[in-house]
């Protein structure tokens, strides 16, 4: 049960029983009291700790955004640049959470005081004046005359109706406070949390616009990753290779010999002599010796090169130094010193700077070779198409060896793979891979590898199919033969890729190094590997146009001349939300309206036209290329009709030739 109403009338009364219920009331104000005060230090210290927050937060983002990859090679991949953008991404996320967590930082409630001293004060003064004046009554002699006992009476009186004044004034307090505090006490609080609902809710809007990007760029995280796997791969096999054979992989140089040299350099007395690590490079035909000293176990520090001319070079024949290792060396104005020959490092005469891996299957591009990768595509599509990890999953390396050699030798190779049940699919997969990296050429040939290479860093999507499908028309017949053969089978691949997990960007790591590669084994040429992932993929995902008919013309890489705008990610782009209270009716309202609503304006250059919800013209000044099958690719001077707003920021939507897609707003100027 709760707190008994205090009745007016037993004020007059003053009885114990209304005394122990003003005691009650009482003792639930000075509890309520203590919590509210409890509760608004307590709210003070979160706002501070959010401030804290906020500025731990805003350094973070300051930090993110600051920070750059660097990338070993002389380009990136599109995954790549979009990774290096991340963290100015998530920078100005973070940012953009802290502007709407400002609001929090002036606190929207404030104590609501349910303490009544003054009143209380008051009202105990009252009371002890009204009995002090009962007693001192009661205690005046019988004796005194009867007009100073009527004087007493009436002081008391009086002192008896302020008391009950008092009291009535003090009950009703009493009972308005505890009403009181119902609304008072809750409200601030609704309005602290109406204002981190609203904190919550941007943060949800803000998350929202994110996914769109966040969802892209696990993507280009996935495919980077499986691209640096088949880097790692290679470039283990590389080293491998190296330390099995390191004479073999050393490169040719001009220098005749390099190395480090011990030289002793003499100073002026009484200083004596000192040995000093250069490291040293010796020309023989210009006999100029180039020194540098560095020293490896102070830190690497690099000092000056010093360069001298050799006059003559003749073993030590003093005792004072082991002759097998000390030579004299006389320069053409000073003597430098004595030199141990054993470190000089002599470089191999060998005519290529690269050695080839060799092949462990003598491959060719013939007629069993051909076949053997039909027969093979046709028993992977008929029986293992849905195979997870297909073509990641490799077979036993004997077995596989022992498949190759069946199908390319003209005696067995009349095996049909797609009824055989003796070779399992994983078997199969790794034999045609085996054939198509064992050619003695790979299928996109060396000659054009570079040529290749080159779409993938720098073009756009558009021109990069244009660039490589004239490149694959300038192939031998049978190597576009087989490549035609291979991506098609690739593609239908990829179209299971729910099913195998095998989609076009982890065909395109498996494929990479298969289909293409250089001539020359060497890092930089590894760290290219990338990039010959991205040229199947689009052999992959354009197969019938690529590998179709010949292209009417060569594409140009050049520059456009124009310089246009930069555009607007139509997928990546955010919009900055106003600050405003969350309440998801006003927001429901909003929405609907903003459904309706049309374009205000459009501006090019500094002219402003309005585009309202009726159909307008509107003519390019820039040319643009579409990145998305959505958008529209245009040159200078192109017409679009019956251009509307598009809910994409900075993009409009227009028809050009019959086909209706999206246009860059800051591209074209209104009609």
């Amino acid at each position: 049960m709760g707190l008994h109403p205090l009745e007016f009338s037993e004020c007059y009364l003053d009885s114990p029983a209304f005394r122990e219920k003003i005691k009650a009331h009482e003792a639930e104000l000075d509890k309520t009291g203590r919590f509210i005060k409890e509760l608004y230090k307590d709210g003070k210290n979160l706002i501070n700790a959010t401030k804290q927050l906020s500025l731990a937060q805003k350094k973070f983002a300051q930090c993110l955004g600051e920070f750059k990859f660097e990338y070993i090679g002389d380009d990136k991949t599109d995954d790549e640049k979009c990774i290096d953008e991340s963290l100015q991404e998530f920078s100005s996320f973070l940012r953009n959470l802290e502007d709407q967590r400002d609001l929090m930082y002036v606190p929207p409630f404030y104590m609501f005081s349910c303490y009544l001293q003054a009143e209380r004060k008051r009202y105990e003064k009252e009371t002890e004046k009204y009995y002090s004046s009962l007693e001192k009554l009661l205690n005046m002699s019988a004796k005194k005359k009867e007009p100073q006992l009527q004087e007493a009476d009436m002081a008391v009186e009086v002192m008896r109706q302020h008391f009950q004044v008092s009291s009535l004034e003090y009950v009703c307090k009493l009972q308005e406070i505890q009403e009181r505090k119902k609304f008072e006490c809750v409200e601030p609080m609704l309005a602290f949390f109406q204002t981190v609902f609203t904190f919550y809710h941007q943060g949800y809007e803000l998350a929202k616009d994110f996914d769109h990007y966040k969802k892209a760029l696990q993507i280009n995280i996935q495919n980077t990753r499986s691209r640096f796997e088949g880097t790692r791969s290679e470039v283990f096999e590389l080293m491998k290779r190296i330390k099995d054979s390191p004479q073999e992989y050393r490169q040719t140089s001009p220098i005749s010999s390099e190395g480090y040299l011990y030289v002793q350099e003499k100073r002026p007395p009484p200083f004596g002599s000192s040995w000093v690590k250069r490291y040293s490079t010796f020309v023989k035909e210009q006999k100029i010796l180039h020194m540098k000293t560095f020293d490896q176990r102070s830190g690497g520090k690099l000092g000056e090169t010093e360069s001298v001319t050799i006059k003559s070079c003749v073993r030590k024949t003093t005792d004072t130094l082991d002759r097998r290792f000390c030579l004299d060396i006389e320069i053409t104005d000073r003597y430098v010193g004595h030199a141990p020959p054993a470190v000089m490092v002599t470089m191999n005469e060998c005519n290529d700077p690269f050695l080839i891996h060799k092949k462990s299957v003598d491959a060719q591009l013939d007629d069993l070779g051909i076949s053997f990768v039909k027969n093979s595509i046709n028993a992977i599509e008929t029986r293992g198409i849905n195979d997870q990890g297909l073509y990641r999953v490799v077979g036993v390396s004997s077995k596989v060896q022992k498949l190759l050699s069946f199908m390319i030798d003209e005696k067995s190779c009349e095996i049909d793979l797609a009824a055989s049940e003796d070779w399992d699919v994983k078997t199969i997969t790794s034999a045609l891979k085996l054939y198509l990296r064992s050619l003695p050429e790979p299928l996109m040939t060396y000659e054009l590898y570079k040529e290749f290479i080159v779409p993938a860093k720098s073009a756009t999507p558009e021109s990069r199919v244009q660039a490589i499908h004239c490149l694959v028309h300038k192939l031998p017949e049978r190597n576009r033969l087989v490549l035609s053969l291979v991506t098609k089978h690739l593609a239908k691949v990829a179209a299971n890729s729910k099913q195998n997990l095998m989609t076009v960007a982890n065909l395109g790591v498996v494929f990479g190094p298969t289909l293409m590669r250089p001539q020359e084994e060497t890092v930089a040429a590894i760290m290219d590997l990338k990039f010959q992932n991205i040229v199947v993929e689009i052999l992959i995902e354009q197969h019938e146009k690529i590998c179709g008919d010949a292209p009417s013309s060569s594409p140009s890489l050049a520059a456009t001349p124009l310089s246009a705008p930069t555009r607007q990610s139509k997928s990546l782009s955010r919009q900055n939300r106003p600050l405003a209270v969350y309440n998801p009716q006003v927001l429901d309202i909003q929405t609907g309206m903003r459904d309706q609503s049309a374009l205000s304006a459009v501006s090019s250059g500094k002219h402003h036209k309005e585009l309202y919800v009726t159909l307008m013209k509107a003519k390019a000044v820039y040319p643009c290329e579409a990145e998305h099958d959505s958008e529209l690719s245009f040159q200078v001077g192109a017409i679009f009709h019956d251009v509307t707003l598009s809910r994409e920021p900075g993009w409009l939507e227009g028809v050009l030739e019959g086909k209706r897609g999206l246009i860059p707003e800051n591209y074209v100027e209104i009609l």
